[in-house]
This record gives structure tokens, C-alpha cells and sequence, in this order.
């Protein structure tokens, strides 16, 4: 079904927002440097429409439906790449980026082109959807947008800029677009401070968490998963404050969706009741679950999946002749996560998504992705559990104490997958042995969702070195200039002010 743009991408970011007339459609890309058309906000269907656009934009499979997770986890040391193959991330893996790379500008102009999307959905709104609409209808679908615009640049800073803890955020960081790009002239922006951009993030999630909807109904579980609601806005505040290190903020946003002790839930009335599953693995195949916040379905209609090499499955899980559904790109390193025996052991639950092949020479892939060709499993952008352990981290870090509450969030998702290792306060001779603890469950519970590289930059840790059978990669510390991504080469030809990192 055909969609209409109402703009052009002069450069990565320089895209206008489509009309969709199905969540499930193409973008179908008008070149034009013409306004936006003001026609597509007349009537609340075609609002509903773009709506929906926003979030195919959220989820194209160069950006958080495949590529930003991928690419978050590969160059952390938990695999190993098999094909080396320049269009599946290898110089992500072995940390020769260029600004000229696939991955560097791919991600970039997808991250963009999401951000400047919301941006012109906001100026329509402004313009002439709310008379349409009404005030308060506005405001839900005006958060969507907010929420959706906040995250994505939070995204991008996890790539292409400093940790927050580097200067406390006064590196540069992005440049901060809060207006649609509408003509070439609009595109000349130098980037904002690192903190500048964070504190957008967190003014977009505040809005959106005073304007979204509590809950889509008890009935609309695949609603209350896939569109974003007031705890998904909360959710992932805990995320933005852990990374900016400012963990009485993550206890602060926490402890409105997490009960005070177990079995931990979010119980506030109205709302979506937030629960970890008693089974890991449903999670991954019953997609619209309450442990499941945020997550971007896919379909097997053309354009509704991530698309041709940009599969979690078909990087993670091995072919078909080996017992999987995809390609084999990368396995799991047995020095990484997965060789940890005592910290992770066989009688885990999580043990059932490592997938082992071969007899002499044996190799581990990572299955927690299975739905074959097209690929249509859901990709998570925020679980419970990690809501839970991020509060556990937290309080730890806020306390500098083996904080009770803390041992007891992590023995929630421990327990939940091997309920044979309960730990109390007396296994832990100090704070650090704690955080050391949360930290290696992170690792376990997160292991292909994204979360290994954010983890290690934002605590400034080196990533580790690691070697395949074709090549070693060495350890990148903090100082190194691969620790984060270059700016894309596109952007820096087309504008002028932003200046690419030192």
C-alpha cells in the first residue's frame, strides 16, 4: 500500500516523516525539497497513519530493529566473528571504523532519519493536528513522537559520542535537532554538548511519561508490548540515568514501577502490571508478555521485518544444516559469558538459548533469536529484568553497601533461571562484590539484546580483547579512539559545522 513522504533526506538525518497506511507498509521515498504537505494531518485517520510511521522508522532493521543491537554487542567481547564479511559488521568486531563505513553511516542516517521524522510529525501536530484531533489526543500521540525522538538520540550517543562520565557531559555530543529539516539551508548545525543531548532525552521521556497512556486495556497485551505507554517512558529513564551515572535518579524512577519486595511487580492502578515470566525462554517466542515493556514486532509481510542481512537470528543462530535458521555470522566466544561455568551454570535456564555444534571442533551460537526466514522475531528494546537489576546496580552504587533490597532484585531474575543458587548478604564481602555480581547477571540475562557495549562505556571499562580462528582483535581502552564511533562521513560532507571525534 503506497505511503507518501513529505520530504527529502539531504543527508542522513534530512528525511520527512510518511503517511503509512498500514503499520506493515514500505516507505515508498519522494525526493522533493518541498514543505511538508499539511493535507496529511486533515482528518484523525491519516494522523493515526503517520503515527504509525514513526515507529517503521524506529524499527527498520538498519536501526533498532537489527543493526544498533548487533552492533552493541559484537564489538564486546561475548562473540566471535565467523564470516568476516565487511557487510555484517566486521569492523565493528574488530574495531577499524572509518567515517566512510556501511555501519557508521547506515546507522547514522537510519537514527536520523527516525528523529527527523518526529520532528515533522511535532511541527504538524503544532500546525494543525491538535485542531484536529483535539488537546488531549495530541498529547498522547505527541509523546509517542517525544519518546521515540528522546530514545533515538539516546541510541545514537552510545555510539557516537563520549561516556557522560568523560567531562560529565560537556564532549560533544550530537547535533540536537528538535525541528523538522525541511530544506538544505535547515541542515547547517554544529553538535551540542553530550549533556545537552541527554537532558533533551530526559525532557522528551518526562513529557511522555505525563502524557502517554497508563495502559492500552487488560485485553491489549500486544498494544501495552508494542506501543509505547507511560512505564515504557519510565523504563527506559532508567536506562538514560544509569548511563549517566546518576543512580539516585534510576532508584527514583524505579521504585514507580517496581514494588518495595518480592516477587516484584509493578503495581500501580491504572497501568500495565509488569512481571518477570516464570520461563525465560516464552519470552522470546510469546512475545506480548508482561516482562516484556517495549519490543518492535515483525511480520512476514515485505517491509515489516528487519531485511536482508540485518536478522538478529540470522547473525546469532547457526544454518540450517547445523540445526539453525540463519547464517552463523557470529558465535559465542567461550572466553566471554559463556565460559563463566560457576557464574553461569548448566542448570540455568538460559543455558537452552546456546546452541552447540560440531563433535571435534565445537562452536556456540547464541538462539535466543529463532523465528527462521524472514525473521520475524519481536526485538526487545526494554524487559523488566532489566529494570529490576538496574535498580539492584543502583542502590548498590547510591548505598556503597551489600544492600539487601539489591541482593534480593538480583535473586528475582537469578532465581526466575536457576533456582538453585539463592544469594543472601553474607556472599558478598563488599559493595563491589555485588555490583561485580549484577553486572555478570547483566551479562547472562542481556547476552544479543544490545546492552554489553552501553554497559562497559558507561562505567569506562576496556573492552577485552578476543581472537577467531582468522584474527585477534586487542583490547580498547577507554583512551583509544575506537572506543566510540566517527562521525559519519556523509554528515561531515554535508554539514559543515558538525565536526567529526578527535
Amino acid at each position: 500500500m503506497k505511503q507518501l513522504i513529505n520530504n527529502i533526506v539531504f543527508v542522513c538525518s534530512v528525511t520527512i516523516l510518511v503517511t503509512a497506511c498500514k503499520r506493515d507498509s514500505l516507505m515508498d521515498t519522494k525526493p522533493t525539497s518541498d514543505i511538508p504537505d499539511l493535507s496529511v494531518y486533515s482528518t484523525k485517520e491519516q494522523i493515526v497513519n503517520q503515527i504509525r510511521a514513526l515507529y517503521s522508522s524506529f524499527k527498520n532493521g538498519q536501526f533498532h530493529g537489527g543493526r544498533f543491537l548487533i552492533y552493541n554487542d559484537i564489538r564486546s567481547e561475548e562473540f566471535l566473528n565467523e564470516k568476516t564479511n565487511g557487510v555484517t559488521g566486521l569492523q565493528t568486531w574488530n574495531h577499524t571504523l572509518t567515517n566512510t563505513v556501511a555501519e557508521v553511516n547506515g546507522l547514522w542516517a537510519q537514527g536520523f532519519l527516525a528523529i527527523n521524522n518526529c520532528n515533522i510529525f511535532l511541527d504538524g501536530m503544532a500546525e494543525k493536528g491538535t485542531a484536529v484531533v483535539g488537546d488531549s489526543l495530541s498529547k498522547n500521540y505527541t509523546a509517542e513522537a517525544r519518546l521515540i525522538r528522546g530514545y533515538a538520540y539516546y541510541c545514537l550517543l552510545q555510539l557516537y559520542a563520549r561516556p557522560y562520565w568523560d567531562g560529565n557531559g560537556t564532549k560533544p555530543g550530537l547535533p540536537l535537532r528538535i525541528s523538522g529539516n525541511k530544506l538544505r539551508a535547515d541542515y547547517q548545525l554544529a553538535r551540542s554538548s553530550i549533556a545537552e543531548v541527554y537532558a533533551q532525552v530526559i525532557s522528551d521521556l518526562n513529557y511522555a511519561e505525563a502524557n502517554l497512556p497508563k495502559t492500552y486495556g487488560s485485553s491489549a497485551a500486544e498494544l501495552n508490548t508494542t506501543r509505547v505507554h507511560r512505564n515504557t517512558a519510565i523504563a527506559l529513564k532508567t536506562r538514560v540515568y544509569l548511563s549517566m551515572q546518576k543512580y539516585a535518579e534510576v532508584i527514583t524512577e524505579a521504585n514507580k514501577i517496581v514494588t518495595a519486595s518480592a516477587p516484584f511487580t509493578a503495581t500501580v492502578t491504572p497501568g500495565v502490571a509488569h512481571a518477570l515470566q516464570p520461563d525465560i525462554t516464552k519470552v522470546f517466542t510469546t512475545y506480548n508478555t508482561t516482562e516484556s515493556i517495549f519490543s518492535l514486532p515483525m511480520t512476514s509481510t515485505t517491509g515489516d521485518n528487519p531485511g536482508t542481512q540485518n536478522q538478529l537470528a540470522y547473525y546469532y543462530s547457526p544454518a540450517s544444516s547445523l540445526g539453525g535458521v540463519g547464517n552463523g555470522e557470529y558465535a559465542l566466544n567461550i572466553t566471554g559469558i559463556i565460559g563463566n561455568n560457576i557464574a553461569w551454570p548448566a542448570t540455568d535456564k538460559r543455558r537452552d538459548f546456546v546452541k552447540t555444534t560440531g563433535t571435534t571442533t565445537k562452536k556456540y551460537f547464541l538462539s535466543k533469536f529463532s523465528a527462521p526466514s524472514p525473521y520475524t522475531d519481536y526485538v526487545p528494546v526494554i524487559r523488566y529484568s532489566e529494570v529490576l537489576l538496574s535498580l539492584a546496580e543502583a542502590r548498590v552504587r547510591s548505598t556503597n553497601s551489600v544492600d539487601a533490597q539489591a541482593v534480593a532484585l538480583l535473586n528475582a531474575v537469578r532465581n526466575r533461571s536457576d533456582a538453585t543458587k539463592t544469594f543472601t548478604t553474607g556472599d558478598f564481602a563488599s559493595a563491589t562484590d555485588l555490583i561485580n555480581a549484577i553486572l555478570i547477571e547483566r551479562r547472562i540475562e542481556f547476552l544479543g539484546e544490545g546492552r554489553r557495549s552501553p554497559d562497559l562505556l558507561r562505567l569506562g571499562l576496556t573492552i577485552p580483547a578476543k581472537s577467531s580462528t582468522s584474527s585477534s582483535v586487542p583490547a580498547i581502552a577507554p583512551t583509544d579512539k575506537q572506543y566510540i564511533w566517527p562521525i559519519s562521513s556523509t554528515e561531515l560532507d554535508l554539514n559543515k559545522l558538525c565536526e567529526d571525534n578527535k
